[in-house]
Formats: C-alpha cells, sequence, structure tokens
C-alpha cells in the first residue's frame, strides 16, 4: 500500500514549497525531511518485498561477472530501443512479473511515483514500471549514493521541473539488501511528484 502524508500542515508546507523556485525547494529542511521519511517507509516496503528481491538476486547470479564491455554492449541495446519506442529487450523487461508488480505500485500511489526502477549489483536494470531510457545506472549518482554506499543509504536528487505540465519532481533511491543477511544487492529509485507530498 502506498505511503501518503494525510498532515494538512505538511500538505500547506508542501504548497507553500512548491511556489518558489526548484533550487530553494531542493534546499528546504523540511522537504529532505519528507522525502527522507518516504524512503524509510513506504518505498523501503516495497522494495524489500520477495518479489523484488528475489529478481534482483536471480539477476546479479546471472550480471555479476559482467564486465563494463558486456554492460555498455546492453545499455546500447537498450537505448537503441528506446529511441526506436520499442524492441525486444525493453517488451521483455517491462513484462517481467517483477515489473508489472511496479507497475501496479506506480498506479496505486495516485501520482505520487512517476516512475520505479530497481537496479541490480552492477546497476543494470532488473524491473522498471516504465521504460527508462538507458539501462544500466551504475554510472549516475542515483546507483553510487545508494548501492555504492551501502545498507540504509538514501539519495535524494536534483528538482526538476517538466516543461509541458510544470511538474516538479525528485528522484529518491535507496539500497535494496538481501533479506537474509543484510547485504546490499541492489537499489531502487522512485520518482517522486513533489505536489502529492
Amino acid at each position: 500500500m502506498p505511503f501518503t502524508f494525510t498532515s494538512k500542515t505538511m500538505i500547506t508546507a508542501a504548497a507553500v514549497l512548491l511556489m518558489t523556485a526548484p533550487a530553494a525547494v531542493a534546499q528546504s529542511e523540511d522537504y529532505q525531511e519528507r522525502l527522507t521519511e518516504l524512503a524509510n517507509t513506504a518505498i523501503a516496503e516495497f522494495a524489500q518485498e520477495p518479489i523484488i528481491t528475489d529478481a534482483i538476486i536471480a539477476q546479479n547470479i546471472e550480471t555479476g561477472e559482467y564486465g563494463f564491455a558486456e554492460i555498455e554492449a546492453l545499455d546500447e541495446e537498450w537505448r537503441a530501443e528506446a529511441s526506436g519506442g520499442d524492441g525486444d529487450m525493453i517488451s521483455t523487461a517491462l513484462n517481467s512479473e517483477a515489473s508489472q508488480w511496479l507497475a501496479g505500485i506506480q498506479k496505486q500511489s495516485d501520482g505520487l511515483y512517476t516512475e520505479i526502477f530497481v537496479t541490480d549489483a552492477v546497476g543494470l536494470n532488473v524491473a522498471q514500471s516504465a521504460a527508462t531510457s538507458d539501462y544500466w545506472q551504475g554510472d549516475e549518482d542515483k546507483w553510487r549514493d545508494s548501492f555504492g554506499v551501502g545498507a540504509g543509504a538514501i539519495h535524494i536528487g536534483e528538482v526538476e521541473q517538466d516543461e509541458s505540465t510544470q511538474m516538479l519532481q525528485t528522484q529518491v533511491s535507496i539500497t535494496i539488501t538481501d533479506p537474509e543477511s543484510g547485504e546490499p544487492i541492489g537499489a531502487v529509485t522512485v520518482g517522486i511528484d513533489l505536489s502529492k507530498i
């Protein structure tokens, strides 16, 4: 069940923040606190569901020994399909059980989550609620500052404004751990519509 804030005080504070420039919103202590709370509650809860952890563990067995050349080749194939609008690689990924489950989580959030994607221990996509622009996230801060830091790590990205919708959004990323050992196995990144928190 997606986490939502119901406090009128928080909703009012969010409205005030959203009338300011994106940079000011990004620097707000309240903004950081609310997103950190979301990361530690609802996001952490669904990210540790067996359907997600099992999918990551299975993929780590396959990709754990991949070198940069193999990772780059997969990323290039994904990017080519993404620029063309579709392809076998993307279609297979989006139709996986874990991806379909994430799509359901996004839908249930009533617009709070704008995207959800899960990555493995080398930064490759495992599952996603919708197609991402690239397949390898391992070269990006959201992955390095979550999985790369270890269990309990949270990365909150910069605020971005969609030019067409004027929506302010950011990404929250956290480390996903093995349910038995507690060791990091991957990460999840969630796009957040800031007007919904």
